[in-house]
């Protein structure tokens, strides 16, 4: 047995080799105590952590969301919101991992209640960023529904020229389909155009050669056409009279009847089914005619609207001193003004300058406005 003394002697030394660390112990057994004593603050935490883990989602779907379209501005705030949400939950790792919970609010209650608001507030705004998503969407939809009701209505259109054609051609062959006839197009009618001017030019010649003929005064005669034009070169007053005749010829083109009085001058053959404001009859006529022989039209139906144009621009275009000039006499004036259509070798080509004018009137009026 030792004695008394020296037990408590070697017990002091021992306490003396023991290093105690009261205050850390005692922190981690108050922080224990918190957690298993108190659930709600574990359950505020985890209501703060699935807020987070909401927000964070929202913040991500805008990060995605700014990228179609893209737009920089908004990839740089939707980036701040994932950093901040990601910065809150590296929080709630470290105050878990202390076991120091620090509840936002004053009372577990309150924090749990507002974990729940900042989820919900998150999941509106990701409903929000899906909205304008969809929202989105819908325009692009919209915008090719547009684009594709242009087409249909393009193809309408086209459909009902190719149907136009094709029953105009059924007309003119009477669907033997042996004939060939031209598609309604702007070439054809610019083709038609140069054809009628250089009517204008060819007839010009001969009207020149009469006038010469005659003893006119060339100079004064383009001179009262064109007062005070200056010409490069003197053979260049040919274009006044070229001018005189097109300011003729070309009166009243811009009116459907072509200035003449009949009640249904849209007509070539005055034929009861057709449609003055019809431009499939437009056509028609100038189908009929482009081929003709002008004076050969006029001998089958000289009363034709054809004919009635005719005789109403020569009698403008060859004033009574101008014809007496030529002829000595009035007698053709008379009898073109009287109906007929003579055979002379100066009205036939002043029938081929009507007939290019004619069908060029007939085709323009072919086209839908």
């Amino acid at each position: 047995m030792q004695p008394s003394g020296l037990k408590e002697t070697q017990l002091n030394n021992n306490n003396n080799n023991q290093k105690v660390h009261p205050q850390p112990m005692e922190q981690q057994q108050q922080q224990q105590q918190s957690i298993n004593q108190n659930p709600e603050a574990m359950e505020a935490l985890i209501s703060n952590l699935f807020g987070n883990i909401s927000s964070l989602k929202s913040a991500y779907i805008q990060l995605q969301s700014a990228h179609t379209p893209y737009d920089p501005d908004k990839i740089q705030e939707a980036d701040k919101v994932v950093i901040s949400e990601l910065k809150n939950l590296s929080e709630l790792k470290h105050l878990y991992r202390e076991n120091n919970p620090k509840p936002v609010c004053v009372s577990p209650q309150d924090s749990r209640l507002a974990a729940e608001i900042q989820e919900q507030q998150s999941l509106l705004k990701t409903y929000e960023v899906m909205v304008k998503k969809f929202q989105s969407e819908i325009q692009n939809k919209d915008s090719e529904i547009k684009q594709m009701m242009e087409k249909i209505e393009e193809a309408n259109q086209k459909r009902l020229k190719l149907e136009k054609n094709l029953k105009l051609r059924g007309m003119g062959d009477g669907g033997g389909g042996s004939m060939e006839f031209p598609d309604l197009t702007v070439e054809l009618f610019m083709s038609n155009y140069e054809a009628a001017s250089k009517a204008v030019h060819d007839f010009s010649k001969p009207m020149i050669n009469m006038m010469k003929a005659a003893g006119w005064d060339l100079d004064s005669a383009a001179e009262s056409i064109e007062p005070g034009v200056e010409y490069a070169k003197r053979p260049h007053k040919k274009y006044a009279f070229e001018s005189y005749i097109c300011q003729r010829m070309f009166s009243g083109f811009q009116q459907r009847t072509f200035s003449l009085d009949s009640e249904r001058s849209s007509t070539m053959d005055d034929d009861d089914d057709d449609d003055d404001d019809d431009t499939e009859t437009f056509f028609r006529q100038f189908l009929s005619l482009k081929d003709m022989d002008p004076l050969d039209a006029l001998c089958a139906n000289p009363d034709s609207n054809f004919g009635k144009f005719c005789r109403g621009k020569y009698l403008v275009l060859i004033h009574p001193k101008m014809e007496a000039s030529f002829f000595g006499n009035l007698d053709q004036r008379d009898y073109v003004a009287g109906g007929g259509h003579p055979r002379t070798g100066f009205y036939q080509a002043f029938l081929k300058l009507a007939k290019s004018v004619w069908i060029l009137h007939r085709l323009a009026y072919s086209f839908d406005p």
